[in-house]
């Protein structure tokens, strides 16, 4: 499968660039802000998106994003606007990466197979299911093939060899390692351990390797230039557009703080 995907990080590697990719929950803070904020940030240089599908018990996620995602569903947010999301995105000359982020309990009600369907129709590149564990995955993951998307597995610090074996075998598109064993949020320090772990994993496999988690400044983004192919900023790119007062100061401040990362030497 040569997707969009696979081909930024061929891309990058070629020019040894490395990846900032933002999360937004859909449908946040407005209903129908999602197009603008996702063009706004990949105008200022962000190489791919991360959708977030808002969910009443996000357990893996903090603070921020839980209150994010509260707001998302108080603003009608349902998975089918994923879809008309990334569809619009896709019919405005969108043609960077978009993935999707979510429990499986949303797309379980969904339906699985519509919503691979959908997804596929409508020109999704992946799907990260945080509480879905690769010894539960293997349907899902061959469904997800079958209609052209990678399904992006997790991997923390504390991973044992048997879960390591296990995501590398069924991965596909990157690994998303942990920073943290945790929940996201923004912090100022990662596992001390990660280095070390995410070095392990390299002698494993060659796919690309994202850092997620508590990812919100320069000195993060040099750090894991050093050690993975790219990082996922979360909470701190949600805390930016929480601190924007109206449109125009919102489009501003997204440009500059993905400016400042993907700027980063």
């Amino acid at each position: 499968m040569n997707s969009r995907i696979d081909q930024l990080f061929i891309n990058l590697k070629k020019d040894k660039q490395f990846a900032v990719i933002p999360f937004i929950p859909i449908n946040w803070p407005g209903t129908d802000d999602t197009i603008s904020i996702v063009e706004t940030a990949l105008s200022a240089g962000a190489d791919a998106i991360e959708l977030g599908i808002p969910f009443s018990d996000p357990l893996a996620d903090g603070a921020t994003n839980q209150l994010a995602y509260q707001e998302a569903l108080k603003n009608g947010s349902k998975v089918d606007n994923l879809f008309k999301i990334v569809d619009k995105l896709r019919t405005r000359n969108v043609k960077k990466p978009l993935i999707a982020f979510s429990y499986f309990n949303p797309i379980y009600r969904y339906g699985i197979e519509k919503f691979m369907i959908n997804a596929e129709v409508s020109g999704l590149d992946a799907i990260i299911i945080v509480d879905l564990p690769p010894e539960e995955s293997i349907d899902f993951s061959q469904l997800a093939k079958k209609h052209k998307m990678h399904q992006i597995f997790l991997l923390a610090p504390n991973s044992n060899e048997k879960r390591i074996e296990s995501v590398i075998k069924l991965a596909s598109g990157f690994l998303y390692c942990v920073s943290v064993a945790g929940t996201t949020g923004v912090r100022d320090n990662f596992s001390t351990g990660l280095e070390t772990f995410v070095n392990k994993i390299k002698t494993k496999t060659d796919i690309p390797i994202i850092i997620g988690f508590g990812i919100s400044k320069k000195e993060h983004i040099k750090f894991i230039k050093k050690i993975a192919d790219g990082a996922v900023v979360g909470s701190a790119f949600v805390e930016t557009i929480r601190n924007s007062n109206n449109e125009n100061q919102r489009d501003m401040k997204i440009s500059e703080f993905i400016h400042n990362l993907v700027e980063v030497d």
